[in-house]
């Protein structure tokens, strides 16, 4: 039998749930959300009125990227609102980044006839699995529009008749706001999965050389590539929330 490289785009189906399939992507993702959310528990029943070290250092970690957010959103109200989404979404994804490289994800599977199945998958390299991050930092853009500005002034932004060229702007503003549910998706599944096949093809040309310096580099590709996605999405809600320009036509000397 002839062995060789192995990459496969799709996640691999386990079983089904109900008529919903369960893949080794979405098990990983169950692990890793249980994991956020007990060691969320856990961290805040441990909070005390004079902190400790570690409790001090998340702390000022918080307290600086609260800050930050204020500057781009002008609000420290509104910073605060959304501190806990864009949060969230930076630490979920970065560690979904880094359990492609833990041990036994996509080594640890089933043998069968049609060939290997993984029983765990790093998320990021599920396409399915970005383009519902993608939803939900679109929908939240969207919402967070609507709700600042209301929904007739948002949708100004994109339906405007009061001139050809703003008409032309709106539509193209439209399309690259859509557009964002694209980019979001395959700019992380693409970095991600790209890189796993990268170290996977190293590995199995070079194996005692390059794999573990090509790791690192990925390991820090895929904090990288969450605080892309975070910033993003707190670039796109500081976009949402501000009024359209409107257009002024220039008044005539005398």
């Amino acid at each position: 039998m002839h062995e060789g490289i192995a990459v496969v785009l799709k996640a691999e189906q386990l079983g089904s749930v109900f008529g919903f399939p369960v893949t080794n992507s979405l098990v990983m993702g169950w692990i890793l959300m249980a994991f956020l959310i007990g060691g969320a528990y856990l961290f805040g029943r441990s909070l005390k009125a004079v902190p400790g070290r570690l409790q001090a250092g998340v702390e000022w970690v918080f307290e600086g990227a609260i800050g930050y957010m204020a500057d781009v959103l002008e609000s420290e109200t509104v910073a605060r609102r959304f501190f806990p989404l864009v949060a969230t979404m930076f630490i979920f994804i970065a560690l979904i980044n880094e359990t492609e490289f833990f041990p036994g994800v996509g080594s640890i599977g089933l043998v069968r006839a049609s060939g290997f199945l993984p029983l765990l998958r790093a998320p990021t390299t599920d396409l399915n699995f970005t383009l519902a991050l993608a939803a939900i930092a679109f929908i939240t853009i969207e919402v967070a529009g609507v709700t600042t500005l209301g929904f007739f002034k948002y949708a100004k932004k994109y339906v405007n008749l009061k001139s050809p060229t703003g008409f032309v702007v709106g539509i193209i503003e439209l399309m690259s706001n859509l557009g964002r549910l694209i980019s979001f998706s395959f700019r992380l599944f693409g970095n991600i999965f790209a890189g796993e096949v990268m170290i996977l093809v190293v590995g199995f040309f070079i194996p005692y050389l390059l794999p573990a310096p090509l790791m690192i580099f990925e390991m820090f590709i895929g904090l990288v590539q969450a605080l892309v996605f975070s910033m993003l999405t707190l670039f796109f809600i500081k976009l949402s929330i501000m009024e359209a320009h409107e257009e002024h036509e220039p008044r005539q000397a005398g």
